[in-house]
């Protein structure tokens, strides 16, 4: 939903962009100059471009930017798991960390089972413990 919304406004901007673009550069003048030239504006380059640093700069800030965040918090968590975590992995098994390496990390499941993870499937962490139907 979130993505969703961020990418129609990413798309509204766009077309107002576009608009305004081919509003303030003139693309069919009807009146010609002494020589037979169009006549040239030389302000429609700067607003060109102001544009097109607009849409660079929104184009950070809406997608760029939160996708790093994502994976500065991703590593964060990564780096912080300790045995006793409870875990849950992008495949949605629920977990607790046994044991952790270098690069991957040892869950033990509910039944009993222990299964080796990468780290990096590991999607969060569980701060509260599940609810049990009464």
């Amino acid at each position: 939903m979130h993505r969703t919304r961020l990418l129609a406004i990413g798309l509204l901007l766009t077309v107002l962009a576009v608009t305004a673009l081919l509003a303030g550069c003139n693309l069919a003048p009807t009146d010609t100059g002494t020589d037979g030239a169009a006549p040239s504006n030389p302000n429609s380059f700067w607003i060109m471009i102001g544009f097109i640093v607009i849409l660079f700069a929104l184009m950070y800030f809406f997608t760029i930017r939160p996708q790093r965040k994502r994976q500065q918090d991703q590593a964060k968590l990564i780096h912080q798991l300790q045995k006793g975590d409870r875990v849950i992995t992008i495949g949605g098994l629920y977990g607790t960390v046994e044991s952790s390496s270098e690069d991957s990390v040892v869950i033990r499941v509910e039944s009993g089972t222990t299964m080796r993870f990468i780290k990096s499937a590991i999607a969060t962490r569980v701060t509260e413990q599940p609810r049990t139907g009464s």
